[in-house]
């Protein structure tokens, strides 16, 4: 190995000096009570300054707010950030911001701030979602997406669905829907208020449409034709898009702009050139009634890095990891550290000032590595102030001093040298009897697991009886809410979010070809073996390393997961529940080549970002509204199954958090609950009054008999479905039993 030079050896002195000093940073300030404001465009940072006095005479230590980076246009929530690096206008921007971090701080407050690093909003003021629509993997920003370049499907071979159009494709590009536009010297395609950029390599199909004509009109040796001909020539000349090399990438990025420069420069200088484009444009956005004089523009969509499609395909063959399923929240991809340190770099500046005292972390189960991700920015944190340290004495670290410090304090942290400076806490949801994970670099959790055992006190253990038995004969259900668990589950995959799992069937697919005694699995038993795996999985997810360390609580599970489904699964050939339990445990054959290895775990890596959301969407979106035996207990965090909690395991719990957590936040009711706690607690009374209920429930079902609507082989609401909208008012409105 060769011996460091004299400046490496020199910022690494400096970066040990400067972990010296942050050893001695006080450990994170903990909240000892916060109060969440939702911000929006009505309610921005200058009127969350002026409650601060209410909410400081009502005992609030800290101020938790929505996130506050800048959101996609009219956002009421602020979870689809569009730009990670300014603070949010709509809110009141920067110097809004000041003033309220200032009120906080005149008032002792801290500001936990509600950060998301798990997906963006996606639109036209996303500048990294429009470079990768308009470059496809040859993006400078296309490592920022969790985009699959080479689905099954080739029509979308390294090109991203767009599944935003209202009808089919066809109907909507001959209805005219679809429009080509000059900007300047760029062209774009709008559908109703959707933009999107286009291709720089098919730009030309645009501008040589008719050029013979322009060159004989006016002349070959005509400047301004040169200069068409030129920018044609040097657009054409650019790498294609699936050259991603790093000088390609940078080539691309740089030799686009200036097309668009000296494009938008030649119109301004040309009349006639510009009306030559600008007619060029108009032809290929053809005229309704007349399909073929749209096949100029469906040939240049064809040549687009996306694909524009109807919205329903997006649940099949969308093939960028969203939100759960929403389309216009792209996954992001934090384990990569460019990404990491460009989305994080304005909420660091925000922290390392002061101006900030911690980080809510939404749905880390979301991420690729979450204790990774979670020990990156602890570190960044005290890196950030190890820079501001440096600069305040007259020396900042260039970039190089800047890897040395971050490099100096992983290995500080490692050895427990470097206190947690960070406040953090995690949106982690906890399924009975599921406990946080360990070795995780935060303070605790939101609080969703104290919810749902507190609410649970109030819920009388006795009457469950009474309640299956309400269920059963008014609600006509006798299934236990273990199975129905499972069955929206694979609803889940085989609707909204299939294309997650096609696309994980096709990585399994691809590993089983990898040897002779796997190779006879077809595509479609693994993929039903997999969807029965995620159907039984009983938590959101396992938490395997980037080293295919396995602990025991992951093992423990899949191994119980996979002998569930290969009980419930006997037309398949059990040998495949071996063989996805051998790749989910990191149980490599010894002949496997470092490359199958790490095909391997990056299935599984995959695959434990794919559990968590069908769990999410199949019970807090879908089996919370049909098994509603008592709808209190339907809450983010709870188990419906579980009729009341016991004292001891409330107690049990503290003694927990107590002891590995104690930063949690205990929350009552959040933005991510179904019901208020008043409601709730409304509802959880009626365990103990459940023959008036049941009354209440017939005389009720009675009345409004009339009011169902009967079709052929069903009638709407059903018997079980009905039952939810009689529990709600019972909720809302404390004397809605004692009605007629």
């Amino acid at each position: 190995m060769d011996a460091p030079s004299g400046s490496e050896a020199g910022a690494a002195a400096r970066a040990k000096e400067l972990v010296a000093e942050l050893a001695r940073t006080p450990p994170a300030r903990r909240p000892a009570s916060t109060y969440r404001l939702q911000l929006h465009a009505a309610f921005g940072f200058d009127d969350a300054a002026r409650v601060l006095p209410y909410l400081e005479a009502l005992g609030v230590s800290d101020l938790y707010l929505s996130p506050v980076l800048t959101a996609a246009p009219g956002s009421t929530h602020g979870y689809d950030v569009v730009d990670h690096g300014r603070l949010d206008p709509q809110l009141g921007g920067e110097e809004g911001f000041a003033r309220l971090a200032d009120a906080c701080a005149r008032r002792g407050m801290g500001l936990l701030l509600d950060f998301v690093p798990n997906h963006m909003g996606i639109g036209p003021l996303n500048a990294w979602w429009m470079d990768v629509l308009e470059n496809g993997p040859s993006s400078i920003w296309a490592p920022a997406f969790d985009i699959d370049w080479t689905p099954r499907k080739a029509e979308l071979r390294h090109k991203v669905l767009v599944p935003i159009l209202g009808d089919q494709y066809g109907r909507v590009l001959e209805r005219g829907e679809l429009r080509l536009a000059r900007e300047r010297g760029a062209l774009l395609v709008r559908y109703h208020d959707h933009v999107f950029p286009t291709a720089p390599r098919s730009v030309p199909l645009v501008l040589r449409h008719r050029l013979e004509a322009l060159r004989a009109e006016l002349g070959a040796d005509d400047v301004h034709v040169q200069d068409l001909e030129s920018i044609c020539a040097s657009l054409e000349k650019l790498a294609p898009r699936t050259d991603t090399s790093p000088e390609a990438v940078a080539d691309r990025a740089r030799e686009k702009e200036v097309a668009k420069r000296r494009l938008a420069t030649l119109c301004e200088a040309s009349p006639r050139v510009r009306d030559f484009v600008d007619g060029n444009v108009a032809e290929f956005n053809g005229r309704p009634g007349e399909p073929r004089s749209f096949d100029l523009l469906e040939r240049f969509l064809d040549a687009q890095a996306y694909r524009l499609a109807f919205w329903r395909v997006a649940g099949e063959e969308i093939n960028y990891r969203r939100f759960f399923d929403v389309n216009g929240l792209a996954a992001i991809r934090m384990e990569k550290p460019r990404i990491f340190a460009a989305a994080h770099r304005r909420v660091l500046e925000l922290l390392r000032d002061g101006w900030a005292t911690g980080l809510r972390i939404d749905h880390p189960d979301g991420l690729y590595a979450p204790a990774a991700y979670l020990r990156r920015l602890q570190a960044s944190y005290l890196a950030a102030r190890g820079a501001a340290l440096a600069a305040a004495r007259g020396a900042p670290l260039d970039a190089a001093g800047g890897e040395a410090l971050l490099e100096a304090i992983f290995d500080g942290l490692d050895r427990g040298e470097l206190p947690r400076a960070l406040y953090v806490v995690v949106e982690k949801v906890l399924v009975t009897p599921e406990r946080m994970p360990d070795g995780w670099d935060v303070d605790g959790t939101t609080g969703y697991e104290f919810l749902a055992q507190v609410n649970g006190l109030f819920v009388d253990p006795e009457a469950e009886r009474s309640f299956d038995a309400i269920w059963a004969r008014l609600g006509g259900q006798r299934g236990r809410w273990s199975d129905v668990v499972p069955e929206k589950k694979r609803l889940v995959m085989s609707s909204s979010m299939a294309s997650e799992v096609n696309m994980l069937a096709q990585r399994l697919n691809r590993i089983s070809e990898m040897n002779r005694r796997t190779r006879d699995f077809t595509l479609n038993e693994l993929a039903r073996a997999l969807v029965e795996f995620v159907a039984l999985f009983p938590v959101y997810r396992t938490y395997v390393t980037r080293r295919a360390e396995v602990d025991d609580r992951d093992r423990s599970l899949v191994e119980r997961t996979v002998a569930r489904a290969r009980r419930r699964s006997p037309v398949v050939d059990p040998s495949i529940y071996d063989f996805l339990r051998d790749v989910l445990l990191q149980r490599y054959p010894e002949w496997l080549t470092d490359a199958e290895r790490e095909e391997w775990l990056e299935f599984t890596l995959k695959l434990q970002q794919v559990t968590g959301p069908v769990t999410a969407k199949a019970v807090e979106d879908t089996a919370f509204y049909t098994w509603v035996r008592l709808a209190s207990l339907n809450e983010v965090g709870g188990e419906p199954s579980r009729f009341g909690t016991p004292p001891e395991e409330v107690h049990a719990l503290f003694a927990d958090r107590r002891e590995r957590f104690p930063g949690s936040l205990s929350a009552t009711s959040t933005h991510d609950t179904k019901r208020s706690e008043d409601v709730r607690l409304r509802i959880d009374a009626l365990s103990e009054i459940p023959r008036e209920w049941r009354a209440a429930i017939v005389r009720w079902r009675h009345l409004n008999r009339r009011h169902l609507a009967v079709g052929e082989d069903r009638v709407a609401p059903d018997r079980a479905d009905e039952l939810l909208p009689y529990q709600t008012p019972a909720g809302a409105f404390p004397d809605a039993g004692r009605a007629p």
